[in-house]
């Protein structure tokens, strides 16, 4: 029976891997987690039981644009679908109330807020609700890297809605937030579906800041007319970055939320509708952002977590075309990170948490191998082996690791002898024996180390620095003004216990990418097996696909998505039986659209009806 559905209505054949098996738990009315890579087909675990079970299915969805996509999408595939949210005016609302109530409605998508206020709680336990899903369910732990003060009251639906099954869905969450997730919605019960983590079609990037704004402008240039999302640590960065890339002939959008919900709202439809915008954000955007062909995340600066970096390079490559995910950071951003922590309401275990987590982004950063390696065995997932993934940076173009003991040992011996106060900036000039009135007022000109490493570059010496904190060799004073001192591990190094190596390449000069890689790094090009007569045919059915789209005010995707495009060029279906075998082509779609397209197929490859 849900295959059954699955073809007739969503137009396809197979259940992708992790699917059937969370929709039959929800079927034998159970509770069940689901933590499934973006992309994966989340969405239809809970809209096939829904179908199937009758009655109302409430959805919790936490932004209103995801909410009124969904929505398009279901109704036209013929599901009674609706969502009641703040964008509405109050009479359509109602209007979608009243369906809901008349038992017209299969899945109503409601906010967290609008949910679990009493008024709307009280009107629900009247209807027959016979699944409750919970989209972004990360966002109701704090250990999730959104949390949501509003999600956290979703924790009191089991005793309002007893016996009713409960969706928890999410792509990020690691084995503290999964805990976290099913004690607060299941009281600890349901089952569990961990479909995995990995996103290989996801091209893993990370560089130290050198020159950001060449740096940035390097991967957007690479990817020339396509979408985009480049995430900044502050609104004014934000504002600052989007001007940088306009002024460089890049079509930019900003989104953050100290602007007006309704440019906020312009912005991001202008991202959803078109091709080829970069929206420059902080991480006010992107949760749940459906948009398939985003080609590129970049991050100019490092995010908080490595749960928060995942779900963010999430949003690129969801159509499973090749992608990049780029970030850029400096020793700055660790004592920037750091501070966060420190300034964040929460009990010492909270913070000792958060400082683990921000652990294992940098030991991901500084990586000396595989970098798809660290990131799936943070998650768990250790079974990937350490042959290498072929598209990370480090697999791509291995770091070179050098000796550096006696190079570490200097920099240590300047630390102890400026008293264990000082940042990285003073420490690299007395080792460089630089001529700054700092260091004449200090007399650190008159140290035995002044001087003693100007054969190393300035860059070189951040580096070491930086992986010599990533290494808990030296503390970074977060709560003072960014002092290092020596750990205990940092002794052991002085004293000549142990030896430090470090990668002696993290700083790449600009165009040191591989030649093999110059301009094509993750660019999804058009499907190779098309004929130069099945392109044209693609583009002119994705012209279609637009004017579709924009009668309608939804993004093309919508519609169709680009691989159901790309099998009706290869097929060319001429008749409803053959378009019927199109991907992604349900009943309700085939009856709305199959004409208009068949007709486009026709006229273009020159056949006739007879």
């Amino acid at each position: 029976m849900p295959k059954q559905i699955l073809k007739t209505v969503f137009g396809y054949d197979d259940f992708r891997p992790g699917q059937i098996e969370v929709v039959e738990c929800l079927l034998a009315d159970q509770h069940a987690l689901a933590v499934m890579p973006t992309g994966s087909g989340k969405s239809l675990c809970f809209q096939i039981p829904a179908l199937l079970k009758g009655g109302l299915t409430l959805v919790v969805s936490p932004l209103v644009a995801l909410m009124e996509d969904q929505v398009a999408a279901l109704k036209l595939m013929g599901v009674a679908a609706d969502t009641i949210n703040s964008s509405h005016d109050r009479s359509v609302n109602v209007e979608a109330w009243k369906r809901a109530a008349a038992g017209e409605t299969r899945l109503l998508y409601l906010a967290p807020e609008r949910l679990m206020t009493d008024r709307m709680l009280s009107a629900l336990l009247k209807l027959p609700i016979t699944l409750i899903a919970i989209d972004e369910a990360h966002c109701m732990s704090r250990w999730g890297p959104s949390f949501r003060p509003d999600y956290e009251a979703l924790s009191r639906l089991k005793d309002y809605f007893v016996g009713v099954p409960i969706a928890a869905l999410t792509a990020t969450a690691d084995a503290a937030t999964q805990d976290d997730i099913a004690d607060k919605l299941f009281g600890g019960t349901g089952r569990r579906f961990i479909s995995g983590f990995d996103r290989p079609n996801i091209q893993l990037v990370v560089q130290m800041r050198s020159d950001a704004n060449q740096q940035l402008l390097d991967v957007v240039k690479a990817h020339d007319g396509e979408s985009g999302i480049v995430y900044c640590l502050s609104r004014a960065k934000t504002e600052k970055t989007t001007a940088f890339l306009i002024k460089n002939g890049v079509r930019a959008v900003a989104y953050h939320a100290g602007m007006s919900s309704e440019k906020r709202t312009q912005n991001q439809k202008k991202f959803m509708m078109e091709d080829g915008i970069v929206t420059v954000a902080t991480i006010a955007f992107g949760m749940g952002i459906d948009k398939p062909d985003v080609r590129f995340v970049c991050h100019t600066d490092m995010p908080g977590s490595m749960e928060a970096y995942y779900q963010e390079i999430g949003r690129a490559g969801r159509d499973g075309l090749p992608a990049v995910a780029h970030m850029v950071y400096g020793l700055n951003d660790l004592r920037m990170r750091r501070m966060f922590i420190e300034q964040e309401d929460g009990d010492p275990d909270h913070k000792r948490r958060e400082h683990k987590r921000l652990d294992a982004l940098i030991a991901y950063c500084e990586a000396p191998q595989c970098r798809r390696y660290a990131l799936l065995s943070y998650f768990g997932e250790h079974d990937h082996g350490d042959g290498g993934c072929n598209n990370c940076d480090i697999c791509l173009d291995p770091p070179k690791m050098v000796d550096g003991t006696e190079d570490a040992k200097k920099l240590l011996s300047a630390i102890m002898q400026t008293g264990q106060m000082f940042g990285q900036a003073h420490i690299v000039d007395i080792l460089r024996g630089a001529k700054t009135e700092k260091m004449r007022s200090t007399r650190h000109d008159q140290l035995p180390t002044y001087g003693t490493g100007e054969e190393l570059s300035k860059d070189t010496w951040r580096s070491m620095v930086r992986q010599m904190v990533a290494s808990n060799i030296l503390h970074l004073d977060v709560v003072g003004h960014g002092g290092i001192s020596l750990t205990q591990k940092g002794q052991a190094l002085f004293n000549g216990e142990t030896v430090f190596k470090y990668r002696q390449d993290v700083i790449k000069g600009k165009g040191s990418a591989k030649k093999k890689r110059e301009g094509r790094e993750g660019r999804a090009e058009a499907p190779s097996d098309l004929t130069p007569e099945q392109s044209d045919l693609l583009s002119h059915l994705k012209d279609k696909r637009l004017e579709l789209a924009r009668a309608r005010d939804k993004p093309a995707f919508v519609i169709f998505s680009d691989r159901s495009l790309e099998d009706m060029a290869r097929q060319q279906p001429l008749d409803k039986t053959a378009f019927a075998d199109i991907h992604g082509v349900g009943a309700a779609k085939l009856e709305e659209f199959a004409d208009t397209f068949i007709n486009i197929i026709a006229e273009k490859t020159g056949s006739a009806f007879s």
